[in-house]
């Protein structure tokens, strides 16, 4: 079995429905987002009365507040109920919350659209948990690495071809109109993948749900705290989720200010940074040979930091302006697109075999809560990460180069994390 490609999930049922349904929500997610932000930056002008900079950053801040208040109840009724079950209902909650985001987006209503940002974070709340607790229970040990590579993947095209998707829609006539079509389509092909997904015929009444937003979501700490390499990995994993969030929030300004780049420049910076994660995710079940070991885990956390130290170097001292095809073709703008490439393939290598890792290593009834947790932790640093971004570039007055340089140098910090984990975690890792 062990010889097979990870690939070979994609025609079987037990896997691409559910592949399908998480693919067309993080589609829809980023086509529905940047679609907004888009509006409000060239069209609305103002929302109620703030300038466009609040507003953005406001629009941020309602995506990622759900998480704080009801991943505790999330993780609780993915570890009590059927999970096929929850992910049909979350999709259906999707279609719900889309035709109300066409009525907005048909109408211009931005600050209701604002709202429903809010609704649609809840909604990725709901099913964050479910969508990697999951995989333990569809998938041998064997194919554990494979299958979530395969997510990894999915999951960064999907939020690539939504940003471009969205960029698309903005360059029509009747931009909005297009747009709330294209959400509530998504929506309901989201829901028809999500009809497909097999049972897993687990409950596990012992689990409580309780509605106590913000104690239920503390109480999910002490979970996670439970085995400390388990806590160690859900670190690593938010660190990176840091890390990736400075590199995408920064790449706009990146492009313009240090490449003198058009918007070409930007859309290839994200598309390569992707390709280099969707790469390094597959690489994953090779190198690991379908075990779950962290084996690769330090040397994605090596590449990170020291490609991130090449990218400082990289970039030139006087920029010419730039297109796409200068990015290709010109030698000094080649090596920045080559270290942003390495940099996502490290990414790739360090992020898969820590989720696997996870998934494996934790109890059955507390698994969906353990994943619940790690949503927090990610948004809390993704927060985080943009304060320091603020705090770098704004405040103290850094460069983009610069401040990323800083990133790479605090990274090799966790490379010894990585690594000393690494160490302990053949005690935990499965050989079939």
């Amino acid at each position: 079995m062990a010889s097979h490609s990870q690939f070979r999930l994609l025609g079987q049922r037990r896997f691409l429905p559910f592949y399908l349904t998480q693919f067309s929500g993080a589609f829809n997610d980023n086509l529905y987002k940047n679609a907004l932000l888009l509006l409000i930056t060239f069209s609305a002008g103002s929302v109620l009365g703030l300038s466009v900079n609040v507003v953005v950053n406001v629009a941020a801040f309602l995506f990622i507040l759900p998480f704080f208040l009801f991943s505790g109840i999330a993780g609780q009724i993915a570890d009590h109920y059927e999970k096929s079950r929850i992910i049909r209902a979350v999709k259906a909650l999707e279609i719900v919350i889309m035709v109300l985001a066409a009525v907005g987006l048909w109408f211009g209503w931005y600050a209701w659209l604002l709202v429903l940002l809010f609704l649609m974070g809840t909604q990725s709340t709901f099913f964050g948990p479910v969508k990697y607790a999951i995989l333990p229970q569809v998938l041998e040990d064997d194919e554990l690495v494979g299958g979530n590579g395969l997510v990894g993947m999915g999951t960064f095209v999907a939020i690539l071809l939504g940003t471009i998707a969205a960029g698309l829609l903005m360059g029509l006539e009747s931009a909005a109109r297009f747009t709330a079509v294209a959400v509530v389509l998504m929506a309901v092909l989201g829901y028809l993948a999500a009809r497909q997904v097999p049972a897993t015929h687990d409950v596990t009444p012992a689990v409580t749900v309780r509605f106590r937003p913000i104690r239920e979501t503390w109480h999910l700490m002490a979970v996670a705290a439970e085995r400390r390499p388990v806590l160690l990995a859900v670190l690593a994993i938010s660190w990176f989720w840091f890390l990736g969030a400075a590199y995408l929030t920064q790449f706009p300004n990146f492009a313009r200010v240090n490449l003198l780049g058009d918007e070409s420049v930007v859309t290839l910076l994200l598309a390569m940074f992707t390709v280099g994660i969707s790469i390094g995710s597959m690489l994953c079940e090779r190198i690991t040979k379908h075990r779950i070991t962290l084996v690769p885990v330090p040397w994605g956390a090596l590449g990170l930091t020291l490609l991130g130290i090449d990218l400082y170097f990289a970039v030139p001292d006087d920029p010419a302006s730039s297109t796409w095809w200068t990015l290709i073709s010109d030698p000094v703008y080649l090596r920045v697109l080559l270290d942003l490439v390495g940099i996502g393939v490290c990414g790739g290598l360090f992020i898969v075999p820590l989720y696997a890792f996870i998934q494996h290593e934790t109890p059955v009834d507390k698994r969906a809560r353990i994943i619940a947790a790690l949503n927090v932790i990610n948004a809390l640093f993704m927060v985080v990460s943009a304060l320091a971004g603020i705090v770098f570039l704004g405040l103290l007055e850094f460069t983009i180069p610069g401040f990323l340089l800083l990133l790479s140098l605090m990274n090799a910090l966790v490379w010894l994390l990585v690594w000393r984990l690494r160490r302990r975690a053949p005690a935990y890792s499965v050989d079939n």
